[in-house]
C-alpha cells in the first residue's frame, strides 16, 4: 500500500483559494520590507568581517 501524502488546504484541487495569494508561498519567503535593510546592514557586516580576518590572516602568515 502507499503511503497518502495530504497536502497544506491551500493547495488542494478544488479547495477555497484566497484571491492575490501566490499558491504555495508561505510567509517566511515573503519578507517584509522593513527587515530588508536589518538584513543588508548584516551582509554588510559580515563580508567587512570576513575581509578583515582575512586581512589580518594574510599579514600574519607573511
Amino acid at each position: 500500500m502507499r503511503p497518502v501524502f495530504h497536502q497544506p488546504a491551500t493547495q488542494q484541487r478544488g479547495g477555497a483559494r484566497r484571491s492575490g495569494v501566490r499558491r504555495g508561498a508561505t510567509r517566511r519567503e515573503v519578507q517584509p520590507s522593513s527587515d530588508a535593510w536589518l538584513n543588508r546592514l548584516l551582509d554588510i557586516m559580515t563580508i567587512t568581517a570576513l575581509v578583515v580576518g582575512g586581512i589580518a590572516l594574510v599579514t600574519r602568515l607573511l
